[in-house]
């Protein structure tokens, strides 16, 4: 039997949660949200820094009045406090009710927990045809 105060969420439960929010807030073009998750030494595609993204995902929602996000199954891998996340992401974007684009990644992530939250400090992702 467990005490109630020492329930805390597993790690791969909060990861996913972790995640979840970065979907929604993506959706809500909430950039601030979006990268609140990244780590200080977080490294994407070219050497892409926390703000280079930032302003990646807002020239993305400036061509784009409508925006979505939609993550596959998350493949997750946790060693230790450290953890490896696969999924793919589906992206339609426009400025009407029909998308005037779409496209679909993969999508790799590495993951560290910091003070009992989970960071994002790398993702890459190419386009799957």
């Amino acid at each position: 039997m467990f005490a109630a105060g020492c329930s805390r969420t597993p790690p791969e439960e909060a990861l996913r949660a972790t995640i979840a929010s970065m979907e929604a807030a993506a959706e809500a073009r909430d950039a601030e949200a979006l990268v609140e998750v990244f780590a200080e030494d977080f490294a994407g595609p070219g050497n892409m820094d926390r703000d280079q993204f930032r302003r990646y995902v807002a020239l993305i929602w400036l061509r784009n009045r409508e925006v979505g996000v939609t993550l596959g199954p998350l493949d997750v891998e946790l060693v230790g406090e450290r953890a490896r996340v696969e999924f793919t992401a589906a992206t339609a974007g426009g400025d009407g009710f029909l998308p005037d684009s779409a496209q679909v990644y993969r999508v790799r992530t590495g993951w560290r927990l910091d003070d009992g939250e989970w960071r994002l400090i790398s993702a890459e992702w190419e386009e799957q045809f």
